[in-house]
């Protein structure tokens, strides 16, 4: 009986996330929040926003150490476009214009920008749940996946 009940309950319990997940990924304005994430101990938050042309954009919007060891606000300095170099830590856009792709209920056809390295790389996205979102970035079929755990909607 006891083995009974707790299959039951493993049941129940991966039905309710398999659902928070489909009902996740079947409405494209479920990202639109605000994230947090942790690469290598560095934490930071980021906030995904919906333009008027229906893509998506996520930018930083606080990081756990924004000073250099002088007191200095850090800035984007690996940025590429040098134009951009200048910008804060706490303020470095990292995803422009992500579309949601229906048929495969993830987000994708952009790049997503990694400021430790100055890099863009492609980018897709999806939950895992409804509060933990996937992120993938790959360059010439090498990837790292990262996850953003959902803060505020």
């Amino acid at each position: 009986m006891k083995n009974i009940f707790i299959t039951l309950l493993c049941i129940v319990a991966f039905a309710t996330t398999a659902s928070a997940q489909h009902a996740s990924n079947n409405n494209p304005d479920s990202i639109v929040g605000e994230y947090l994430t942790d690469r290598g101990g560095s934490k930071s938050k980021v906030r995904v926003t919906k333009n008027a042309d229906g893509t998506y954009d996520a930018q930083v919007f606080w990081v756990e150490n924004p000073y250099d060891k002088d007191g200095k606000k850090r800035k984007d300095e690996k940025n590429p476009d040098k134009a951009l170099r200048n910008v804060d830590v706490d303020k470095i856009v990292i995803v422009k214009g992500l579309k949601y792709e229906a048929d495969k209920k993830r987000w994708g056809g952009t790049k997503i920008y990694d400021p430790t390295k100055g890099l863009k790389v492609n980018a897709t996205a999806e939950f895992e749940t409804a509060d933990k979102l996937k992120l993938r970035g790959t360059i010439l079929g090498v990837g790292v996946t990262l996850y953003w755990t959902r803060i505020k909607e």
